[in-house]
């Protein structure tokens, strides 16, 4: 009784979308339980755009979105390596590494990956700046059931947690599209301009989500430069 006590105090459901302007998730140790599950009613996704803001000092391999679907449990990653600016970058199982991003510990950083079935071409974006445009997978849809985890890379369909691939650290700002966004809006993104459109698969204005383990919600902080 007490365990199952303790779990229901360290998981808040949010049963109706809530608007998450000016807030942060935390992630404050590592572990292989705690994350973020979000919901969407999207199941079928011909093209994929993620972005999301983060701040870490990691310097281990670490996974910041997962979507897994019970055929493909890399069905979408976004997951830093240990090495310098490395990236491995997921879709339909399938990875490429991307380098000499110039990401940087300890800063509020904007990352944005872009896929779409048709071409099967995936793109980095770190502040606003491009990586080259590299194929990884084509020709199938991603479809559901989905299940997407902020914070562990899903090892298998909602599951297969490793802490030594958790994320530590903050985030804010998560959006995600069912199609690819413009260079134009990523940048407008990437700085903070209001000229970009919301996520209409994820919208952090309007986010249904799941915290599991010790995860905080709390005031954004920002870098005064």
């Amino acid at each position: 009784m007490v365990l199952l006590l303790l779990l229901g105090l360290l998981t808040v459901c949010a049963a109706t979308p809530r608007d998450l302007s000016g807030k942060m998730f935390t992630f404050p140790q590592e572990t292989n339980t705690a994350h973020v599950r979000l919901t969407t009613s999207r199941q079928d996704l011909r093209a994929v755009t993620v972005c999301f803001r983060s701040l870490t000092e990691l310097q281990r391999d670490h996974s910041f979105f997962s979507l897994a679907t019970p055929s493909a449990a890399n069905d979408f990653l976004i997951y830093k390596t240990a090495a310098d600016d490395g990236f491995h970058m997921n879709a339909r199982n399938n990875f490429k590494f991307f380098g000499g991003q110039n990401y940087k510990l300890n800063t509020w950083v904007s990352i944005c990956s872009t896929w779409d079935a048709a071409y099967g071409v995936m793109q980095l974006w770190i502040d606003g700046k491009p990586s080259s445009r590299i194929f990884v997978s084509s020709g199938s849809n991603i479809n559901g059931p989905i299940i997407i985890v902020l914070g562990q890379d899903q090892d298998n369909h909602g599951g297969g947690f490793n802490a030594k691939q958790s994320f530590v650290g903050m985030m804010s700002d998560v959006h995600m599209w069912d199609y690819v966004v413009s260079p134009h809006e990523i940048q407008n993104y990437a700085h903070q301009f209001v000229g970009f459109t919301p996520g209409n698969v994820l919208n952090w204005r309007e986010l249904e989500f799941q915290t599991v383990g010790r995860v905080l919600i709390e005031d954004e902080q920002w870098s005064i430069t």
